[in-house]
């Protein structure tokens, strides 16, 4: 999904670094009920539930976060029960909906602006110009709400150039990466996941073969790749 030229590179909901502000060891986590916001296009909005994940620094709320009602997934009703992983899912499914509040870095360590974004599911590519860029190779791409109208699967092209509208005269998509999180817990939190890496983990609802369960989506929020 992501094309990363190289010497230059690219949960749960996972992320990346915020631009030499937020201290994650200062950081709160917690619910609110919060609608989605009404500047989206109504099909993108009626996606997602009544509840944000706000994560802040003080009493300054950083992001914020909405995740779909429920995913189709593709997956048998065992497999659901077992737990499944974002590979269950079409590559380009929006996973959810991002406020940013203050200027950050991705993954890739590119400037995003503050705005709203929405997220959508990307696979990093199993070529040269990504080998050994990130430890896992799901990411969430962010793009422009205003730019994005309809939730249906986009090819990949259709979503790289989309995203890379998020990053100022940029065509690389925004990427943000994800980690596995397959015990999510009863409340969304803010793990250390070592080498600078801290992520939000939560989760939201899936549906695969009749059956009902949870993906656990992990957002690296702070941390980058360390390829140069």
């Amino acid at each position: 999904m992501m094309r990363i030229p190289g010497g230059s590179v690219a949960l749960l909901l996972v992320f990346a670094s915020f631009t030499q502000a937020a201290d994650p060891n200062k950081c709160s986590v917690k619910l609110a009920a919060s609608e989605a916001p009404k500047e989206l296009a109504e099909p993108i909005r009626q996606l997602l539930g009544s509840q944000s994940v706000q994560v802040s620094e003080g009493d300054k709320v950083l992001w914020e976060v909405w995740l779909p009602k429920q995913l189709e997934v593709k997956a048998t009703g065992d497999e659901v029960k077992q737990g499944i992983n974002y590979r269950k899912l079409e590559e380009s499914t929006i996973l959810g909906v991002m406020r940013v509040n203050q200027a950050w870095n991705s993954f890739r360590k590119q400037n995003i602006k503050p705005g709203l974004y929405t997220l959508r599911l990307g696979f990093q590519p199993m070529d040269g110009d990504h080998m050994g860029t990130a430890p896992f190779n799901e990411f969430l791409l962010l793009c422009p709400a205003a730019d994005d109208k309809k939730p249906a699967i986009l090819s990949h092209k259709d979503v790289t150039e989309l995203s890379g509208k998020s990053i100022p005269g940029g065509s690389h998509p925004a990427v943000l990466l994800l980690f596995p999180n397959q015990k999510p817990g009863d409340k969304p939190e803010l793990a250390n996941k070592g080498s600078g890496n801290w992520v939000l983990n939560w989760k939201t609802d899936v549906n695969g073969g009749g059956q009902k369960g949870l993906l656990g989506i992990g957002l690296t929020l702070f941390g980058a790749t360390t390829a140069e």
